[in-house]
């Protein structure tokens, strides 16, 4: 699956019952979401904007993203303007394709705004 299919794939619902990825299926998808780390069964990602408008733009974007795709992130807003973002799939305790799904459209949201993020 390349990162362009999971930017225009679909979050399945209903994901209990399904099984997370095992360790090396999470390591085979994670070059397909450039920026993001495998870390305690959760995608993770580090992001730091240019100022606290910017950061709070970012995450009203991102809460429209998640709830269209009936996927919700964790989020951290701190320092005025460090975000952290970890995506799980909470049904099934690991990550699953909803997560790299998620990062990819993360990913597309932020390459439409290069102005938000910090150099």
């Amino acid at each position: 699956m390349a990162m362009v299919d999971l930017a225009k794939s679909k979050c399945k619902p209903g994901a209990s019952g399904a099984k997370p990825y095992d360790a090396a299926t999470a390591q085979q998808m994670l070059p397909l979401v450039p920026w993001w780390r495998v870390s305690h069964n959760s995608l993770v990602r580090h992001l730091e904007f240019t100022d606290f408008v910017n950061a709070i733009a970012f995450i009203n974007a991102l809460a429209k993203v998640a709830e269209d795709e009936g996927h919700h992130p964790n989020f951290s807003l701190y320092s005025w303007n460090k975000v952290d973002i970890e995506l799980s799939t909470h049904a099934t305790h690991g990550l699953t394709d909803n997560d790299f799904i998620m990062a990819a459209k993360i990913n597309n949201l932020l390459a439409q705004r290069t102005d938000w993020l910090k150099d």
